[in-house]
């Protein structure tokens, strides 16, 4: 697992580093969130940067925080931040995070596909038969992951787990406001010519402190990045089909290239993966542009 060194901001202590995005403490007690130009894959960091893809998560995130503020209130507290990480950073504020995934699937694929084709079941919820990869799933359903350390898979999970770590209540409200957003999401994006395959969210808890925000304390809160190309599958609908992988605004084409005999990379090897080509690294940044344009109705 690579890892890219976070940018020294004055005034700003850094605390932590994910794949994408660099948190740091500001002296009064509210944190700055930056969104980087890395790319991951594999659980690998990739050398090679995406150019403007910091600015571009951060500006689709700060779009549907604004199309979702009447459902659930979001961390972002401004984004008069200093003027190295202008664009792709937000001042949030301080939250006490759920150890869980919030994912919703409107749509079967990836992990929830290879769970169905072995059980018929995505964690714990049984569909019909008969579905493959790609299918529309008769209404979109709530299914968790625990986090994983960093480098590590997320593991998908039930709801009877979620249950059992956050209790019953706290549970019900994860799944209530994940459904909820994925629901508007869905029918936003459709009507843009997006179909919002399956989403990923991160939901925190409002703290009673003056670092946070002026909703009550113990508000469920939404966090992170929010249907983004990194945090969901989207698909142009006009291409969808059943049947086989979906076209998608995301960052496939760095898989597709890694998996590809010109990038002369075993998957298998432990061994990181090679630095990308310009004409990878242009098309992708090239599918992010094309999602957040058509998704916000904004030029870049």
């Amino acid at each position: 697992m690579s890892t890219s060194p976070a940018s020294v901001i004055d005034g700003a202590t850094h605390i932590h580093s994910g794949k994408v995005r660099d948190l740091y403490d500001l002296p009064d007690g509210r944190l700055l969130m930056v969104a980087s130009d890395r790319i991951s894959a594999f659980d690998f960091i990739l050398d090679t940067t995406i150019p403007d893809k910091g600015e571009i998560l951060t500006r689709m995130s700060l779009w549907w925080f604004d199309q979702l503020a009447d459902l659930v209130p979001h961390h972002v507290l401004s984004t008069d931040v200093p003027e190295a990480v202008r664009g792709r950073a937000v001042i949030c504020e301080r939250l006490d995070m759920y150890p869980v995934e919030c994912v919703a699937r409107g749509y079967l694929t990836g992990s929830g596909l290879l769970d169905y084709l072995g059980t018929g079941e995505v964690c714990g919820i049984a569909l019909p038969p008969g579905l493959e990869d790609g299918s529309r799933l008769p209404s979109p359903i709530f299914t968790p992951a625990r986090k994983a350390d960093l480098g590590e898979h997320d593991e998908n999970v039930s709801y009877d787990a979620i249950v059992a770590t956050l209790g019953a209540e706290t549970a019900a409200s994860l799944r209530e406001v994940t459904l909820a957003v994925y629901e508007r999401a869905e029918e936003i994006a459709r009507g843009r010519g997006i179909i919002v395959a399956d989403t990923k969210l991160e939901l925190g808890r409002r703290r009673a402190d003056p670092s946070s925000g002026s909703g009550r304390a113990g508000a469920l809160v939404l966090a992170d990045e929010v249907l983004t190309p990194d945090s969901s599958r989207f698909w142009p609908a006009a291409e969808w089909a059943p049947g086989r992988a979906q076209p998608s605004y995301d960052k496939q084409i760095v898989r597709n290239w890694l998996l590809s005999a010109a990038s002369g990379w075993d998957r298998t090897s432990g061994e990181p993966p090679p630095p990308l080509p310009p004409e990878v690294v242009e098309r992708t940044r090239a599918r992010y542009l094309e999602a957040f344009e058509a998704l916000t109705g904004e030029r870049w």
